[in-house]
């Protein structure tokens, strides 16, 4: 008999999307379930499922293995007959269970954690449990590896943009990454280093540079080919997550990686950083460690 392992407190979309996909896929299995979940009665025999439904026994043995075996329904032995017994989340969430398999569309917009939701704007919001996120915004002044710019002032909107390339070459020199990482297509990140110092340790840090390629205020939709880059930044095996940019960076880029490090932090577990380098930020970088960012011209 398979043991339950989920946490419907903090998985329960997850819990849900399951049974649709289960009961979606076979109209038995389907007639099963809401024969088991009709009325209050808690154990619902073969027999009497048959009786109910116009299944034979074989049908109804079949669709309600299918059950048992994804957590859907409990088999039981009583009497020297097989019975299921209720889920008591599955009971409380029947309706909403039946209402999605009825409606494939509706339940295309159910958010869970390998599908989050997507507004209008292109924003990404997550569900999970509220006591299980320790996700915390940092400033380019909470990185000890840029200390220099603790007290750097600059004009603030006063700032050239740099190639990418050379941001990210500058980046690496003060943080002493000789690793070499090539830009593609599909990357996670612009850059992966283990040598970011934050809150006094080194943490594994994930970044990603916007150059001056991308012009006007960053938005979600400015970040990857389908604006899914700050997604693709949180697929990373990092703990400090860092977006780049030459210029005004809006708040929509902020909201969405609070979305992913909360959701990272709730999954994994552990504590999770975000922060943005605006336009501000990294001139204020460059005037503090002038010789990293300069070319060999220079």
């Amino acid at each position: 008999m398979p043991i339950s392992v989920s946490d419907a407190r903090s998985n329960s979309n997850e819990q849900v999307a399951h049974a649709v996909k289960v009961l979606g896929k076979s109209p038995q299995r389907l007639i099963v379930f809401k024969a088991i979940y009709r009325g209050k009665k808690h154990t619902k025999f073969v027999n009497e499922i048959a009786q109910t439904t116009g299944l034979d026994r074989k049908q109804v043995l079949t669709a309600a293995l299918v059950l048992a075996d994804n957590g859907i329904v409990k088999q039981i032995r009583l009497a020297g007959q097989t019975g299921y017994q209720k889920d008591r989340f599955y009971s409380r969430r029947k309706n909403e269970i039946l209402r999605y398999v009825r409606n494939p569309r509706a339940f295309s917009k159910l958010p869970t954690k390998t599908q989050p939701k997507v507004d209008k704007q292109g924003n990404i919001k997550i569900r999970f449990a509220q006591n299980r996120v320790l996700a915390h915004n940092i400033t380019i002044d909470d990185i000890d590896s840029f200390d220099k710019v603790v007290g750097m002032r600059v004009e603030p909107g006063a700032y050239v943009p740099m190639p990418e390339q050379r941001f990210k070459k500058g980046i690496k020199k003060i943080m002493g990454e000789v690793g070499d990482f090539q830009d593609w297509g599909g990357e996670r990140n612009d850059l992966f280093t283990t040598r970011l110092r934050v809150l006094s340790r080194r943490m594994p840090t994930a970044f990603a540079f916007k150059g001056k390629g991308t012009t006007g205020i960053l938005t979600p939709k400015k970040m990857g080919k389908n604006g899914d880059q700050i997604q693709r930044l949180f697929k990373s095996a990092a703990s400090v997550f860092v977006v780049q940019y030459w210029g005004q960076i809006h708040e929509s880029v902020v909201e969405q990686m609070i979305e992913f490090a909360r959701a990272k932090s709730a999954i994994e577990g552990s504590a999770i950083y975000y922060g943005v380098i605006d336009g501000d930020d990294s001139s204020r970088l460059i005037k503090a460690y002038p010789s990293a960012f300069k070319t060999q011209r220079q």
